[in-house]
C-alpha cells in the first residue's frame, strides 16, 4: 500500500530520509548563484533530502529570472524559495545565530566568492552569507566557472582567504574541457555529513606536520638556509585540523604566519635541522600514538662542519666553509614509530614529470614512506614561496596522482583526502 501523503507537508518531501538519516533534523540553506551549472542544485537538494535534511533554497533575482526558476527549487525542496529580501528579513531568519545548521553555496561563482571575502551583501545570497560568516554557521563552497577565470590569481587569492576562514569548507572544482566544473553532488553530500557530524575524515587521528626551512649556523649571526616559505606545510596543518585531526606542527623558519594554538593544535618552533629532528622523534615516541607524519619542511641539506663561536671578521676577505650533510629526519620516522603513516616530500628543480616521479619513488623506498609528494619548484606558478603548487603523489605501487596547479590549501586537502583513503584501505586489508 502506498503511504498516504501527510497533511500539510509538501509532496516533494516524501523522499526525506529515503537513503539515510545522517542529516535528519538538520536545516540546510542551499544558495544558488549565477552559474550555468545552477540546474545541478536541483539534484543536490534532492540528495540532501534523501539523507534526511530540510533544505531551503536562496537565489539572487538575476539567477531566478535567467537560469533557474524559483518554482523548480520549490518543487525540489518542498519549501518556499528566497529570491528577494523583504521586510520579513529572510537573511536573518535563515542565517542568524542558530537559525540553520549549514549553508551550502552550489554552484558558487567567482563573483560570489569575491563578495564573501570583501563582505559585500547586495543579493539575497550574499546577504545570507554575510550573516552566516558572522554567526559562524558552517559554510560549504563549491565553485563553478571557466578554467581561465578560476586560474586568475586574484580569484585564487580570494579562494585562499576562504580556505583560511574557520568553519568554511571549500570543495575544489573538476578541471576539464576548459571549465572548472562544480563538484559532484555526492561530494558535497559527503562534506555536509562530515561538517554536521563534527566528524571529519581525520577525526580521532593525531597528525604531525613539519613546515618551513631550517638554518645551520656559520657563526652566531650568519646561517645557511633555503627559500622555503612554510606555506605548504602550514596549509596541510590547517586542513588536517579542519578535517578533525589533532595536529602538532613542528615549524622552522618561514614567511607564513603560524596558526594560533588551540585544543586541537599545537605548535613547536625550531631553528636547526638537529632541533627539528629531536622535536619530531620526541613527538613520535610519545605514549599517545602519532597516526600520520607529514614531512613537508625543507630541512637544510648541509651544515658547516664546525661553527664559529664568535662573529667571523669579514675583513679577512675570504671564508672557506667545509660542509657536511645533515641527518635525514624522514629516514628515522618509521624507526621511531613503525605504525605511523608517513608522507615524505621530494622537491626538485627543472626536471621532467617522469624523472620527478622516479626520484620520488626511490625516496619512498629508501625511507619507507607510504606516500611521497613530489614537486618541481622551478616551474612557473609553483616556485618556492608562491601561493600555489603542482604535485605528483606517489605510493608504494608507484601509482601516481597528479594534483594540477592550484592553491596550496586545495592541494593540502586533496593530499589529506588521499591519506585518509589510503589508511582506510589498509585497515580493511588487515581485517
Amino acid at each position: 500500500m502506498k503511504q498516504r501523503q501527510r497533511r500539510g507537508v509538501h509532496p516533494s518531501k516524501d523522499i526525506t530520509g529515503s537513503d539515510g538519516n545522517e542529516l535528519a533534523g538538520k536545516k540546510i540553506v542551499l544558495c544558488v548563484t549565477g552559474s550555468v551549472a545552477a540546474y545541478r542544485a536541483i539534484d543536490l537538494a534532492r540528495l540532501l533530502m534523501r539523507h534526511g535534511a530540510d533544505v531551503h533554497a536562496v537565489m539572487s533575482e538575476a539567477t531566478a529570472s535567467t537560469l533557474l526558476h524559483p518554482e523548480m527549487m520549490k518543487w525540489a525542496t518542498g519549501n518556499e524559495v528566497v529570491s528577494k529580501l523583504t521586510g520579513n528579513l529572510e537573511h536573518i531568519a535563515l542565517a542568524d545565530y542558530g537559525m540553520s545548521d549549514l549553508v551550502i553555496v552550489y554552484p558558487c561563482t567567482a563573483n560570489t566568492i569575491g563578495k564573501m571575502v570583501a563582505g559585500i551583501d547586495d543579493t539575497p545570497v550574499t546577504s545570507v552569507l554575510s550573516v552566516a560568516l558572522g554567526s559562524k554557521i558552517p559554510i560549504i563552497v563549491a565553485p563553478a566557472m571557466h578554467e581561465a577565470m578560476y586560474e586568475n590569481r586574484f580569484i585564487q587569492q580570494n579562494v585562499e582567504k576562504l580556505h583560511e576562514h574557520e568553519g568554511t569548507r571549500f570543495i575544489g572544482p573538476k578541471i576539464e574541457e576548459g571549465k572548472a566544473k562544480a563538484a559532484e553532488p555526492e561530494q558535497v553530500l559527503a562534506s555536509a555529513i562530515d561538517a554536521l557530524a563534527g566528524n571529519g575524515p581525520l577525526a580521532g587521528r593525531r597528525v604531525l606536520v613539519t613546515a618551513g626551512s631550517t638554518i645551520e649556523y656559520i657563526d652566531p649571526i650568519r646561517v645557511i638556509t633555503n627559500t622555503s616559505s612554510g606555506k605548504m606545510g602550514i596549509a596541510i596543518a590547517k586542513e588536517a585540523e579542519r578535517m578533525g585531526a589533532e595536529v602538532t606542527l613542528v615549524y622552522g623558519r618561514g614567511t607564513e604566519k603560524e596558526p594560533e594554538g588551540n585544543n586541537h593544535y599545537h605548535v613547536v618552533r625550531v631553528d636547526t635541522s638537529a632541533q627539528m629532528h629531536d622535536a619530531v622523534i620526541g613527538e613520535l615516541k610519545k605514549e599517545e600514538k602519532c597516526d600520520i607524519a607529514i614531512m613537508a619542511a625543507a630541512v637544510a641539506d648541509y651544515a658547516p662542519a664546525s661553527a664559529s663561536a664568535k662573529k667571523i671578521d669579514t675583513r679577512n676577505g675570504r671564508l672557506d666553509l667545509s660542509l657536511v650533510a645533515t641527518k635525514k629526519i624522514v629516514d628515522d620516522v618509521k624507526k621511531a614509530s613503525k605504525g605511523t603513516f608517513l608522507v615524505a616530500f621530494k622537491a626538485d628543480y627543472g626536471v621532467s614529470d617522469a624523472l620527478l616521479v622516479d626520484k620520488a619513488y626511490k625516496k619512498l623506498q629508501k625511507c619507507g614512506a607510504d606516500l611521497v609528494v613530489a614537486n618541481d619548484i622551478g616551474r612557473d606558478g609553483s616556485k618556492a614561496g608562491s601561493d600555489r603548487n603542482e604535485v605528483f603523489i606517489v605510493d608504494a605501487r608507484k601509482k601516481v596522482v597528479h594534483v594540477p596547479l592550484g592553491g596550496k590549501s586545495e592541494v593540502a586537502r586533496k593530499l589529506l583526502e588521499l591519506v585518509s583513503e589510503s589508511m582506510s584501505k589498509d585497515s580493511k586489508t588487515r581485517k
